[in-house]
């Protein structure tokens, strides 16, 4: 599945038509707070870190995200593409650890 795929996929649970943009932005912000959780989780409380959860608070990221994106009208794959060409401008040979 492609991201624009996603996106027209997702959207047809995007629920309301007012503070549509406001819903998803909170939405996206208590989303990511679960994955915070969830790795803080792992590294200071010696927890194991469940890979299931870590898919599904992802998953739902994502969709947060590519509701955004919808309602801004951009295809997700546009902000996907030019996340990688911003990763290429500034990391042109990679991530390297600076001695």
């Amino acid at each position: 599945m492609d991201f624009n795929e996603y996106q027209n996929a997702a959207k047809r649970t995007l629920y309301g038509n007012e503070q549509v943009l406001t819903n998803c932005a909170l939405g996206l912000a208590g989303e990511s707070g679960q994955v915070v959780d969830l790795v803080k989780n792992y590294t200071f409380r010696s927890r194991k870190l469940d890979r299931k959860e870590l898919i599904h608070e992802m998953g739902d990221v994502l969709w947060y995200l590519s509701q955004i994106a919808e309602w801004a009208d951009i295809p997700f794959e546009e902000v996907a593409k030019a996340n990688i060409e911003e990763l290429n401008q500034r990391y042109p040979t990679g991530f390297k650890k600076q001695d």
